[in-house]
């Protein structure tokens, strides 16, 4: 069985790796598209690591750390749109991708810790 949450923010990674690639060719930006880069990958990152967690507090807090990723990456690409780095059109795919991630995390460490 697929990990959803895993499978979507593998998809999203790759997106935000092109979209850095993109950032950093077309606009020659470099300093935010590092810090995005780094946070949205590192969503998915920490979702595979969540899989091996030794205990339910190790998992919760995996999960957790992967929602504090997501929520940086959403005020990353707020502020690329801000700037005039991203059209709306652009902002809104990505970013509503991203805002899908939240609630997914959300509900999984909300689930965890009630069960």
């Amino acid at each position: 069985m697929k990990n959803a949450a895993l499978e979507k923010s593998f998809r999203f990674a790759k997106r935000i790796v092109a979209l850095c690639r993109f950032l950093r060719q077309t606009q020659k930006e470099y300093a935010i598209t590092k810090q995005l880069l780094r946070s949205g990958t590192s969503i998915g990152a920490n979702i595979a690591e969540a899989k091996y967690a030794q205990s339910r507090p190790d998992f919760i807090s995996k999960m957790n750390i992967a929602l504090k990723e997501a929520g940086e990456t959403e005020y990353w690409l707020r502020l690329l749109r801000e700037t005039g780095y991203l059209t709306q059109i652009q902002f809104k795919s990505i970013a509503g991708d991203c805002e899908e991630l939240i609630k997914i995390l959300s509900a999984i460490v909300r689930s965890t810790k009630n069960s």
